[in-house]
C-alpha cells in the first residue's frame, strides 16, 4: 500500500512518498513543478484550479482566488466565492485533492492515505480543521504532524548514526516556528516548541508591496493609489514576491509599477528589503530566544545543529543574523521539500508499525519490501520513538471567592512532554451549589497567562453536585493530551461518582458538514 505525506502550506505545498529503494521523494505536480501554489481559483461553482494557473489569475479575477488560507484554520470565518461561502477547511480540501490526484496520475496508485503536516506551534482547533480538511478531500488522514517533526525525521534519516541536539528554524510562506529537538539512537524528541502562526514570507511580502505603491505614489500623485486597485494590488504582490525571491541571488532587482497609464521603475535592493523588514525578522529572532530559554529550563544548552527549514530561510540575512545571534553556521536543510518528505518517511514508518500492532505482519512485510528495505531498518523502524511536547497551554476557568474575578488554572502547560495527564481537584465557590461549570480554555497569546483574554474557550460542559454541600466541595478534573495533541477532559464529582466526558469541541465544522462538504466536493472538478 502507498502512503504519502502532504506539506500543506501557507503559501506554496508538496506531496512525497517513499520510492523503491526506501528514500522519500517529492512528487512533481502534472505542471512539472515540486511545489504548487496554494491558491484556488473559482472558475465557476463546478470548476476549481488550484496551483500556479490560479496564482496567475489572481492578477485577472482577484474576487474569485483565495490564497493564505492556511492563516484562517481553526477560525469560524467563510470566504463568498459565486454566491457559495466556503470554509477554510473546504478551501484547503481543494489544495489537498489537487495534490493527490496529480500524485495519483504521476505514480498510477491511488493517493489516498496521507500524513499531512502543520505548524508546531498550531493549537487545537487549527490542527483539527486540518484532519477535517483531509477527511473532506476523500482522504485518510493517518495523523497530523508538525512540520519541525517531520524536517527532523528527514534530517535523522540522512544522519542515522549521529545523536545531535538540533534546532529548527521553520520560516515558511505564513507561519513561524522555532523547535528544539534531539536525536538520539534513531529516536526523536521535541524539547520544546515555540512559533507565530501569523508571521511568514507573505509578511515580507506586504511589506515590500506598500513600498513599492508609496515609490509610485511618490512619483506619480496625481494617478491614484495601486492598492485601490485589486487588479493592481495583486500583480504588486506578485511582483513583490519576485523581487524577493531575485534578491536572495541578487543585491538589487527593478519592478515596473503600471497603475492609471503611468509606469514607475522602483529599483529594490537587498539592503532596502532588509530594513523595510527587520522588526520581522527581530520577532522571530525574539521568538528564537525564548525557546532557547524554555529549552535550557529543560537542561538543553548546547546545539550540534541549526536547521533552517521553510523558502523564505534563504533570505541570506536570515543565516548572517541566526549566526550572528547564536554562533552556530546554519544549514538550508532542502528548505521547500524536507517537511513533505519527513512527512512521507513518518507515514511510511506509522503505517508499518500499525500493520505490525494489528498483527498484519505480512502486509508490513510486503509494504517493506517495496521499499527495499533490509530486516535491520524493519527493525529500526518498528522500534523508533517519537516524543513530542505541547505547543499550548490547556485549563479551565476557576472563580476568586473573595472578588468573583474568573482566571484560568492551566494544567496542561506547553512544552509538557506528550502524552500528558494531570488530574487537580477544584472546589465549589457557594454554599448548596447544585452544579459547576467546567469550562475548558486554550492558551490562545505568545505566552501563558492566566487572563481570560488571553486565552480561548474549546469545551463547556456541567456537572451536578449533591444537595446541601458546604462551599469547598471537591470536583476532579483530569486532562489528558495524547500525541497527537487531542485533548480529552473528566470531571469527576467524588460523593456520587457522577462523571462528566467532554469531548472537546474545537470549533469549526461540524461531522455533518464535513459529510456534506465531501459529499460536494467529489462532484466538483478540480484541476
Amino acid at each position: 500500500m502507498a502512503v504519502y505525506g502532504i506539506d500543506l502550506g501557507t503559501t506554496y505545498s508538496c506531496i512525497a512518498s517513499i520510492d523503491d529503494v526506501g528514500r522519500p521523494a517529492v512528487l512533481r505536480n502534472l505542471e512539472g513543478t515540486d511545489t504548487t501554489p496554494s491558491v484556488v481559483y473559482f472558475e465557476s461553482g463546478e470548476n476549481v484550479i488550484v496551483g500556479a494557473t490560479a496564482k496567475d489569475t489572481a492578477v485577472l479575477e482577484p474576487d474569485n482566488v483565495v490564497s493564505l488560507i492556511k492563516r484562517d484554520m481553526g477560525r469560524d470565518v467563510t470566504r463568498p466565492i459565486h454566491g457559495i461561502d466556503f470554509t477554510p477547511e473546504e478551501l484547503s480540501a481543494f489544495i489537498l485533492l489537487k495534490l493527490a490526484t496529480d500524485a495519483r496520475t504521476t505514480t498510477g496508485e491511488e493517493a489516498r492515505d496521507v500524513v499531512v503536516t502543520v505548524p508546531a506551534y498550531f493549537g487545537a482547533a487549527e490542527r483539527d480543521a486540518t484532519r477535517k480538511a483531509g477527511r473532506i478531500a476523500g482522504l485518510n488522514v493517518i495523523d497530523i504532524v508538525s512540520e519541525p517533526i517531520a524536517a527532523a525525521i528527514t534530517y535523522g534519516v540522512l544522519n542515522p548514526d549521529q545523536d545531535r541536539t538540533i534546532l529548527v528554524y521553520d520560516l515558511g510562506g505564513g507561519t513561524f516556528d522555532t523547535t528544539v529537538i534531539t536525536l538520539r539512537g534513531g529516536h526523536i524528541e521535541v524539547v520544546c516548541t515555540d512559533g507565530d502562526h501569523e508571521l511568514g514570507g507573505a509578511d515580507w511580502d506586504a511589506r515590500l508591496v506598500e513600498h513599492l505603491a508609496e515609490r509610485f505614489r511618490a512619483e506619480h500623485p496625481d494617478a491614484g493609489d495601486p492598492l485601490d486597485d485589486k487588479q493592481t494590488e495583486q500583480q504588486l504582490r506578485r511582483d513583490a514576491e519576485d523581487a524577493k525571491k531575485a534578491l536572495t541571488t541578487r543585491t538589487a532587482h527593478t519592478v515596473r509599477v503600471m497603475h492609471g497609464g503611468r509606469v514607475a521603475a522602483v529599483e529594490v535592493t537587498r539592503e532596502k528589503l532588509e530594513e523595510l523588514t527587520k522588526d520581522l525578522l527581530d520577532r522571530t529572532i525574539e521568538i528564537t530566544g525564548r525557546t532557547l530559554s524554555t529549552a535550557a529550563d529543560k537542561n538543553v544548552e548546547d546545539y550540534d545543529d541549526l536547521v533552517l527549514v521553510g523558502g523564505s530561510t534563504k533570505m541570506p540575512v536570515v543565516a548572517a543574523r541566526l549566526e550572528t545571534e547564536l554562533g552556530l553556521t546554519p544549514r538550508l536543510q532542502d528548505p521547500d521539500l524536507a517537511v513533505a518528505k519527513g512527512a512521507a518517511l513518518y507515514a511510511f514508518e506509522e503505517t508499518y508499525r500499525r500493520l505490525v500492532r494489528e498483527g498484519a505482519a505480512e502486509r508490513a512485510e510486503e509494504m517493506a519490501s517495496r521499499a527495499g528495505l533490509s530486516a535491520e531498518q524493519q527493525k529500526q523502524i518498528a522500534g523508533r520513538l517519537i516524543k513530542t511536547v505541547a505547543s499550548h497551554a490547556f485549563g479551565i476557568v476557576v472563580v476568586d471567592r473573595e472578588t468573583g474575578a474568573e482566571n484560568v488554572a492551566h494544567l496542561v502547560h506547553a512544552n509538557d512532554d506528550l502524552p500528558a495527564a494531570k488530574t487537580e481537584d477544584f472546589f465549589t465557590v457557594y454554599d448548596d451549589q447544585r452544579s459547576a461549570d467546567i469550562r475548558v480554555m486554550e492558551q490562545a497569546g505568545a505566552v501563558e497567562s492566566a487572563d481570560l483574554i488571553d486565552n480561548t474557550e474549546i469545551a463547556t460542559g456541567e456537572i451536578r453536585v449533591p444537595p446541601g454541600k458546604k462551599a469547598g466541595w471537591p470536583i476532579g478534573v483530569t486532562f489528558a493530551l495524547d500525541s497527537s495533541g487531542l485533548l480529552n477532559v473528566t470531571a469527576v464529582e467524588k460523593e456520587t461518582g457522577e462523571r462528566l466526558e467532554l469531548k472537546v469541541d474545537v470549533g469549526g465544522m461540524s461531522e455533518e458538514e464535513v459529510e456534506r462538504s465531501r459529499k460536494a466536493l467529489s462532484k466538483v472538478q478540480v484541476s
